[in-house]
């Protein structure tokens, strides 16, 4: 059992970290390079105020900041002090996606291996609706609450975001399982009250809202990031589905 728990989550997790490191480069970097120019000065927000060539000059800033980020997304060095290159950086992130998708396909397949000791079988459409469901719980629930956070954005405690996340997680996928398997109402209610409990309690905010990049690019970097991590999860579910099901049959 043990092996073919490793073996389902390094190769759904290894396939997915890529398809991510992909999606990442295609629509999230670009936004993350651009926060990183307000968060440094080089670009600077404005509201609403000020005359029409002004703001029409300032649309051509960030234009011509994201045309200049688009190569560097492609191996092109980049970093002020020039200790690091958009290579080694573009590496680092793929690195850290597969990394990160190997960890969430363990966890997956943890989950594939207690439904199989209660006689659940599990192959790729049931794996897709378990990605589907991770993704409710790591990415989507948490999100609601703390949305993901352009560079430029000031966040609150640390601790307190962390401590919120994780409860969220856990709360929002013992909901799902408790509706997905149970079979008394008592287990449904339950699961309606851990899935409205952590945003009941509601995530640690600031007071107000404030932070040097636009919000609508924190609005657009949210909306891909969340974007991209929905298809990833299904990937990451339907690949670890399918592995484990095909070491079933030759097992």
């Amino acid at each position: 059992m043990i092996q073919r728990m490793l073996a389902s989550g390094l190769i759904a997790g290894i396939a997915a970290g890529l398809i991510a490191a992909l999606l990442h480069f295609a629509f999230v970097q670009s936004t993350i390079l651009l926060g990183e120019e307000y968060e440094t000065g080089a670009l600077v927000h404005f509201g609403a105020s000020g005359s029409q060539e002004a703001m029409q000059g300032h649309a051509d800033t960030e234009a011509a900041a994201v045309a200049e980020a688009a190569p560097e997304a492609d191996g092109h060095s980049h970093d002020a002090a020039g200790e690091t290159t958009s290579l080694e950086r573009n590496a680092l992130s793929v690195l850290f996606m597969v990394i990160l998708y190997v960890s969430y396909g363990l966890i997956l397949v943890a989950g594939f291996g207690i439904a199989d000791a209660f006689g659940r079988k599990i192959g790729p459409i049931e794996g897709l609706l378990w990605g589907l469901a991770g993704f409710a719980s790591f990415q989507l629930a948490p999100a609601m609450g703390l949305a993901p956070e352009l560079p430029g954005t000031l966040a609150v405690d640390l601790d307190l975001r962390q401590l919120w996340w994780w409860s969220t997680v856990a709360c929002t996928g013992t909901g799902i399982g408790l509706l997905a398997y149970g079979r008394h109402w008592a287990a449904f209610a339950l699961a309606g009250a851990l899935l409205a409990l952590p945003h009941g309690i509601g995530a640690p905010m600031h007071e107000g809202f404030y932070g040097t990049a636009p919000p609508e690019l924190g609005a657009l970097f949210a909306a891909r990031v969340l974007g991209a991590a929905l298809v990833v999860w299904a990937c990451l579910g339907w690949f670890a589905g399918a592995v484990w099901a095909r070491q079933s049959l030759w097992a």
